[in-house]
């Protein structure tokens, strides 16, 4: 004669196969997530925000600052404008320059 489990088994049983497919699901999820993530990264990196053309990076004194191609923005990275703002009047004019048409 079988064995048949109990309710409380059923119950365990249920819960374990839930959190595997739960498990299972959100792993998915990530790997989705982060392809979403590299495609963009390739299809906007150093792209002007503005109007979509190539960004160029400049290297003035371990400052690198990003100019566009097309409107000529210019774009600063994270931290990049503590470095600007600590530099000294001489140093600013200078870095400016490049930028002038």
């Amino acid at each position: 004669m079988p064995v048949r489990p109990t309710d409380k088994e059923q119950e365990y049983f249920a819960r374990q196969e839930f959190e595997r497919r739960k498990k299972a699901e959100q792993e998915r999820q990530d790997a989705l997530a982060q392809a979403e993530r590299a495609r963009l990264q390739k299809l906007h990196y150093m792209k002007c925000p503005k109007c979509g053309m190539d960004l160029v990076e400049i290297d003035y004194r371990g400052l690198k600052v990003d100019k566009c191609t097309g409107c000529e923005g210019v774009w600063l990275d994270p931290g990049e404008l503590e470095s600007v703002s600590a530099m000294d009047r001489p140093s600013l004019d200078r870095l400016f320059s490049v930028f002038r048409r």
